[in-house]
């Protein structure tokens, strides 16, 4: 099997059925299906026993949270592949799945683009720790291979960057292989809280890095971080002066030190 899509759903019955409609309408056919309900007291388990026999496995109980939900799915998850498109987010069309499984890679990790979200999509011009920092990775685009998810479950103690946490380990600590295509995979919920909790998604990150990485990493990224992005865009040309090169990082340093005063 080449695919397994996992849904997790907490109380969003509308959402759900919408996620679910797009999975089954998907003309590309070799994937299993796996909803994870929270214990949901909104009528999602009517939504789900009206589509069961789309449905490889379901179950609703009560859990810790989203990521509980996603690693309860990846560990019944038999694909090759495994897509995790929760509850509310929809495929973008019913060939996006034909188009993905017809590009010529063997990736560990093949990431699309979405529509519907204002965060830029990350991953065109390749992937580093910086993209990373500045952005993320659309984790609903992303087709990931099962044995690398395994490799490295969602953290349950965070709320909001697990995914985000995820794709340190494996792309920057772990060295996964990466594809990025233009193909439109998702269109995305802006309803969810890691798109609205902005301040809890900050301190998550800062503790994610401290965690991952030494001090002296985090020096460099905050340094990074205080250097505006036109700045970056033409430094590679500037940074041929020495002299220029060392007038960017005092000036960095500068910035950084006012930002933490």
């Amino acid at each position: 099997m080449k695919l397994s899509i996992i849904t997790v759903n907490y109380n969003d019955a509308k959402g759900l059925e919408r996620t679910i409609k797009s999975v089954i309408s998907q003309s590309y056919r070799d994937f299993e299906f796996i909803v994870i309900d929270g214990g949901s007291s909104d009528g999602s388990q009517d939504i789900i026993q009206k589509y069961e026999r789309h449905i490889d496995y379901w179950v609703s109980e009560p859990d810790g949270g989203i990521y509980q939900g996603m690693n309860k799915g990846l560990r019944q998850a038999k694909g090759d592949y495994v897509n995790f498109m929760n509850s509310g987010d929809r495929f973008h069309s019913a060939d996006v799945l034909e188009r993905i499984f017809a590009l010529d890679t063997d990736a560990d990790i093949i990431t699309g683009t979405h529509v519907g979200s204002p965060h830029p999509n990350v991953g065109k011009d390749g992937i580093s720790l910086y993209t990373l920092c500045t952005g993320a990775v659309d984790h609903q685009a992303s087709f990931i291979k099962r044995d690398v998810a395994l490799r490295h479950p969602y953290d349950e103690n965070y709320k909001i960057v697990s995914d985000w946490k995820f794709f340190i380990e494996a792309l920057i600590i772990d060295n996964c292989s990466f594809f990025y295509t233009e193909t439109i995979v998702v269109d995305v919920d802006m309803n969810g809280i890691s798109n609205t909790a902005l301040d809890l998604n900050r301190r998550e990150r800062e503790a994610v890095l401290r965690e991952l990485f030494p001090e002296r990493i985090l020096t460099d990224y905050h340094l990074l971080m205080a250097i505006h992005p036109d700045i970056l865009k033409i430094s590679p040309r500037l940074t041929k002066s020495q002299s220029i090169r060392k007038t960017i990082v005092k000036l960095a340093s500068f910035f950084l030190l006012i930002k933490h005063v």
